[in-house]
C-alpha cells in the first residue's frame, strides 16, 4: 500500500475514532437554543391566549410576543460531539450542567418550580395589569409552600390565609419571615390563619371569610448560609381576588419570564386602540405586583427568536441590557425595559414612529 493511502486510512481511522469516543463521552453541560414565540394577543392551539370575560374588551391587533428558551432536559447528559456541535452553532449556548439545574435538581423537580413560577407570573400579569388602570385588585398573604417533616408539616397548608404571626398583622410576605425570625430556634410562634377551605368558600359565597384559628408551631434552626435562624418550614406568597375573570391559555411553557408581555397583552385588551400600532413587538422579563420588571435568562436565545419570527422590537429588562446589544440580530432594536410604565411609553414612542428617543440597550 502506498504510503500517502496509508497515511490517509490511519487518518480516517483515527477520526472515526475520536468521533465514536465522543459520542460515549458524556460532559457536565446542558443546551439553550431559541424556543417558540406566542403572540399573547392572538391564539395557541385554536384558542385566544387572553380571555377575559365580566368586563368590556377592545379588538388588539399586531403583535406583543413573549419568548421562549429551549433547554436540554435537567435527567439529560450531553456528549463530546453534541457539546461541540453547540459551541460552534451561532444560535444555540452550551453551558455548565448547573447552571441551568443548580443543587442537582431533577427533572420532576424543576417541570414543578418552574410551573409554579409560571403560574405566578400570571398572577403578577394581571395584578401589575389592573393596578395600572386602576382596577381594583383585592390581595392577601398566603402559605404557598409547606416543607415535608417540617415544624409546619400537617399545622398549615398551602392556600391558608396568614392574618398575623404573635398578634401582629402581616400585609407582605416578607413580613412572615421577619417576624418568625424574631425568635430564637425552638420557641414558639403562633399563627392566626384562615384555613384555606373557607378562604376558597367565602370566595365563591363572595363573602368575608369568618372562621379564624391559631395555630402554634415550634421554630427549629435554618443552617442557610451559615446563618442559624429560627424558621417554621414555610414559604409564603400572595394571592387575589379580581372583580372579574382574566385566564391565561397558555400550555407547555414554564418559569416566570413572560409577565411583561402577559400584563401588556392583558393592557391592550382592556383599553381603546392597539399599543403596538400594528408593529410587531416582542420582549421578556419577569414582573411584579407593582410593575417591576425583573431580569431573565436566556436573553441572547430570545432575540434570535424573536427576530426570527419577525419582531422589529424587543423589550428587556434593564439588567439583560448589556447581553442583549453585544450580538443584537440584524433588523431588531433591544429597548431598555425597568417597569411597567417604561414599556408603556416606549410602546408609545413606537406606535407614534418617534423613536429617536427610545431607551435603547447598550452592551456597556
Amino acid at each position: 500500500m502506498p504510503r500517502r493511502t496509508a497515511t490517509m486510512l490511519a487518518s480516517t481511522l483515527m477520526l472515526i475514532a475520536l468521533l465514536c469516543a465522543g459520542v460515549f463521552i458524556r460532559v457536565p453541560y446542558a443546551e439553550m437554543s431559541p424556543g417558540p414565540t406566542v403572540n399573547t394577543l392572538g391564539e395557541h392551539d385554536g384558542e385566544p391566549v387572553l380571555q377575559i370575560s365580566g368586563r368590556k374588551t377592545y379588538p388588539a391587533d399586531g403583535h406583543l410576543n413573549m419568548t421562549t428558551v429551549r433547554v436540554t432536559s435537567a435527567d439529560y447528559r450531553m456528549n463530546l460531539v453534541e457539546a461541540v456541535y453547540g459551541w460552534l452553532a451561532h444560535d444555540n449556548k452550551v453551558v455548565p450542567h448547573d447552571t441551568l439545574y443548580p443543587d442537582g435538581k431533577t427533572e420532576e423537580e424543576s417541570t414543578q418550580e418552574n410551573a409554579e413560577e409560571f403560574s405566578q407570573s400570571q398572577e403578577s400579569a394581571k395584578v401589575a395589569a389592573l393596578r395600572e388602570l386602576d382596577v381594583p385588585v383585592k390581595s392577601w398573604v398566603i402559605v404557598s409552600t409547606v416543607v415535608k417533616d417540617s415544624p409546619a408539616h400537617d399545622k398549615l397548608h398551602a392556600g391558608d390565609v396568614i392574618k398575623a404571626v404573635d398578634g401582629k398583622a402581616v400585609k407582605r410576605p416578607a413580613d412572615v419571615a421577619e417576624l418568625v425570625t424574631r425568635h430564637k430556634p425552638g420557641e414558639d410562634v403562633v399563627f392566626t390563619i384562615v384555613p384555606a377551605e373557607e378562604q376558597a368558600a367565602a370566595e365563591k359565597a363572595k363573602r368575608t371569610p369568618t372562621r379564624t384559628q391559631d395555630v402554634t408551631i415550634t421554630t427549629t434552626t435554618s443552617d442557610d448560609s451559615g446563618e442559624k435562624r429560627a424558621v417554621v418550614g414555610i414559604s409564603a406568597g400572595t394571592d387575589h381576588t379580581f372583580p372579574f375573570t382574566i385566564d391565561i391559555k397558555l400550555a407547555d411553557v414554564g418559569g416566570p419570564s413572560a409577565g411583561l408581555m402577559f400584563a401588556l397583552g392583558i393592557y391592550d385588551k382592556l383599553t381603546p386602540g392597539n399599543l403596538t400600532g400594528g408593529t410587531f413587538v416582542a420582549g421578556t422579563g419577569t414582573i411584579d405586583d407593582n410593575g417591576k420588571v425583573g431580569p431573565i435568562g436566556g436573553i441572547e436565545m430570545k432575540t434570535v427568536g424573536a427576530r426570527a419570527k419577525g419582531a422589529e422590537y424587543f423589550l428587556t429588562p434593564a439588567d439583560n441590557c448589556p447581553a442583549a446589544a453585544k450580538d443584537t440580530p440584524d433588523g431588531l432594536t433591544v429597548v431598555k425595559i425597568g417597569t411597567i410604565d417604561d414599556a408603556l411609553g416606549a410602546l408609545e414612542d413606537i406606535r407614534s414612529g418617534d423613536t429617536a428617543g427610545l431607551p435603547k440597550c447598550t452592551a456597556s
